[in-house]
């Protein structure tokens, strides 16, 4: 029987998954992981991506009859090598906030966002600080590319990885041209020894074989995996999510809410102004995708939750998690539609969205205000997708038409009130799929076997719609007019609510 595997090195947890020629999930493995905070710098050791790499596989069943597999990762940040693959800084990952300037430099260039955690902005970022390793450069790349280089010796990445180190060609499936020209141009007077076309990976799309497990390959990897396995192309976690839920097509989207919180909707046509608050990536095939991402979302949530659970406690109440979440979220429902004049900001850390470099986590309240549990835990959860939907507000005003978005994480566990909430706040059917709990890493097997499936023409949106999730289990729930006026009330005072959040950022 041919297995599929897909590895993911995500911010918290490596994983593997296995998955058949049936499309589920037969085997997993994973390793718990963590950044660290050196010198002013969020990285991780690489070294302990390999052991992270070689756990999570051991536990794959039957690992000789994997016929293809893929890697895909924490997307953005900043590797750079020599010539020689020598390291020339520590890994600076997505969740770094130290490249403001080149960030609005390179917007301003290109009339295109480039956010901060985008692997350009901290190239150039290194540029203008003078470090001494810029003339020295001769590759930059993601994790996830990286750990494919050593693998199978090709320096390529995904379409949608690519698309967050540098701006897209949705056309020609390449990194924007004149945008890359602009660039040279704006870095001439360093009298570098390079060009950005000289550094970067090349670009390929999905279905497309990036390459095989090589000899020395395997053998970083104990030989757990045989050699000559092929190799899809290296995409990042938005990608696979997007995959994973079957969001790849036009008008279709995904939103993935747990510790952070982002959506992605595929375009018929980029955006033809530029926010500040939208990413502008792209599908493993290509296609625009319009993303709002957000730090925040369940942290301040789960913080109540814990609260709430020691004072039942109290009282000799014993309560697992799992039902503790079900009530509250449950007893969420019986609040007001507008949550009755209670408000709460969930901003644990700084939000890009609405411009917060920290934050601090608010609860508000009128006099007059319905100040019951329904009404507080539903603003609670109100407040998880509040800053998402500031960003998702700004696509409807551009008529962007989202036909259905499908969500997944842990917002979403207990059934229907956060995918609820979900459609609400943004105004669209809002779909729930079993499969869509496996996440990233079987995202990523499932494009391991469209490349070594997909018959001549086939795309991947047809190969998801017709072979994988023909028969996915699913429950759709349309917006209800009542939640959407509600949320379009609580929105507003949660915008004014924002400037006391800054007044606490500020004293406190």
């Amino acid at each position: 029987m041919d297995m599929y595997l897909g590895i993911e090195l995500g911010s918290t947890r490596i994983k593997a998954i296995a998955i058949d020629q049936s499309y589920k999930p037969i085997s997993s493995g994973d390793y718990t992981w963590v950044s660290e905070f050196k010198d002013g710098i969020w990285t991780y050791d690489l070294d302990e991506a390999f052991l992270g790499l070689k756990t999570a596989i051991k536990n794959i069943k039957n690992r000789d009859s994997v016929k293809a597999m893929g890697l895909s990762g924490m997307m953005h940040g900043y590797l750079a090598f020599d010539k020689d693959w020598n390291l020339l800084v520590p890994f600076r990952t997505w969740q770094n906030t130290i490249t403001a300037q080149a960030a609005d430099e390179l917007t301003g260039l290109f009339a295109f966002n480039i956010p901060q955690r985008w692997s350009i902005a901290h190239l150039y970022q290194a540029i203008l600080g003078g470090e001494e390793h810029i003339p020295k450069i001769a590759h930059i790349t993601t994790l996830a590319g990286y750990i494919h280089y050593v693998l199978t010796g090709v320096n390529v990445v995904g379409i949608g990885e690519a698309s967050g180190i540098f701006p897209i060609d949705s056309e020609n499936l390449c990194y924007d041209g004149k945008m890359v020209e602009k660039f040279n141009t704006l870095i001439s007077k360093y009298n570098l020894p390079w060009e950005l076309e000289d550094i970067l990976p090349n670009v390929l799309v999905a279905g497309q074989n990036a390459g095989e497990l090589t000899e020395s390959g395997a053998q970083l990897l104990d030989d757990l995996l045989p050699v000559g396995t092929a190799v899809a192309p290296p995409e990042g976690d938005a990608g696979t999510g997007m995959t994973a839920t079957n969001a790849v097509a036009a008008k279709m989207g995904n939103v993935s809410a747990g510790t952070s919180i982002f959506s992605m909707v595929v375009l018929e046509k980029a955006l033809e102004s530029v926010y500040e608050e939208i990413d502008m990536v792209t599908t493993p095939t290509g296609k625009p995708v319009a993303m709002v991402h957000c730090n925040n979302c369940t942290n301040d949530s789960n913080a109540w939750g814990y609260i709430l659970k020691e004072t039942a406690e109290l009282f000799g109440a014993k309560l697992s998690s799992a039902d503790l979440y079900t009530k509250l979220y449950e007893k969420s429902l019986e609040g007001d539609v507008d949550c009755g004049g209670v408000l709460v900001c969930n901003y644990m850390a700084g939000e890009g969205v609405t411009h917060f470099d920290a934050g601090r986590p608010l609860v508000v309240r009128t006099p007059n205000a319905k100040f019951t549990l329904a009404n507080f835990f539903r603003a609670t959860l109100y407040s998880t997708m509040s800053t998402l939907k500031i960003g998702m507000d700004i696509l409807a005003k551009e008529n962007v038409e989202i036909k259905s978005l499908t969500a997944h994480g842990g917002l979403f566990k207990t059934p229907i009130v956060g995918q609820r909430y979900m459609a609400a706040a943004c105004n669209a059917p809002v779909t729930c799929m079993q499969t869509a709990g496996e996440g990233g890493p079987f995202g990523m097997a499932l494009l391991s076997a469209y490349m070594a499936q997909k018959s001549n023409g086939e795309t991947l949106e047809d190969y998801l719609n017709n072979r994988v999730f023909a028969d996915a289990i699913s429950t759709t729930l349309e917006p209800n007019e009542s939640d959407v006026q509600g949320f379009n009330v609580y929105i507003e005072k949660y915008k004014q609510l924002l400037k006391v959040e800054q007044t606490a950022v500020d004293v406190l």
